[in-house]
């Protein structure tokens, strides 16, 4: 069984439902990485997501946009990414781990390739936000030999009969995106997410996380409740970016002060 699937069976087993955050790696440096996933399971990360760092993040508002500047600027390369991976599993061999990017540097890498590479060096999922699922087939049978999930997202505007076709080719869970826009750009509308939540439900039986305008405890809290899990990027790639200039255990500790209110709330 993938580490995806037991965390989340493990969850609905305990009553709790999936904190997910991301960060992109190697902001501000590839050396601050690690630590910072650390303490991002420390503060009740169930599942990390984390950002491969790419020139036209066009998903991205401008946090994420800059913070993919700053760890381009540091030098973090796909490869680099996968041995940050790798040196968190040397300390963690439980909490799933999902990049997230796109799919000019992997296709330079080479599906397969990267594919391998990702398996050894302990990746769970990956998701890519400009792979449609016309264009996947060969791409899916990549991941699926060596057990990742491929992760997709659905959005306000994803048709019903549409998700069905992507929903098929998902695994491990899919990423609704809660507002129309990029990354960071618009107030949540709790209600909407609901509804529709409840429609994809009648499409596919894998967690649904919700993601995108999830910036504190009250709105983690209120989206858990109609979801399987809560992905929160922006708010701390917003926090990483304020303290850049600092020690990693400071950002490291920052991040958990924004973490740890969200997994109470979201467990009360």
């Amino acid at each position: 069984m993938s580490r995806i699937k037991q965390c989340f069976e493990n969850l609905e087993k305990s009553g709790k439902k999936a904190l997910i955050p991301y960060i992109t790696a190697g902001d501000p440096s590839p050396k601050h990485t690690v630590t910072m996933m650390n303490a991002l399971v420390d503060a009740g990360a169930d599942v990390i997501e984390i950002g491969m760092p790419f020139s036209d993040p066009m998903a991205d508002g401008p946090v994420i946009q800059l913070a993919c500047e700053r760890s381009l600027a540091a030098g973090t390369s796909v490869r680099k990414v996968l041995e940050i991976i790798a040196e968190f599993r040397q300390g963690n061999s439980t909490t799933p781990v999902v990049l997230m990017g796109y799919l000019n540097p992997i296709e330079f890498f080479g599906y397969q390739e990267f594919a391998d590479a990702a398996k050894e060096a302990g990746v769970d999922g990956v998701l890519l936000v400009d792979l449609t699922p016309e264009e996947a087939t060969d791409v899916v049978e990549c991941f699926r030999q060596n057990e990742i999930d491929l992760i997709y997202l659905l959005s306000p505007t994803t048709t019903l009969e549409r998700a069905k076709k992507i929903c098929a080719l998902a695994s491990g869970y899919v990423y609704y995106v809660s507002v129309k826009g990029v990354t960071g750009s618009s107030e949540l509308d709790v209600d909407s997410v609901k509804q529709h939540v409840e429609t994809l439900r009648s499409v596919t039986s894998l967690p649904i996380g919700v993601g995108f305008g999830i910036r504190d405890a009250k709105t983690a809290a209120a989206v858990s409740r109609c979801s399987d899990g809560v992905i929160v990027g922006s708010v701390l790639v917003n926090c990483i970016a304020e303290n850049k200039d600092q020690q990693k255990e400071y950002i490291a500790d920052a991040l958990g002060a924004i973490l740890t209110p969200m997994r109470s709330e979201m467990d009360a």
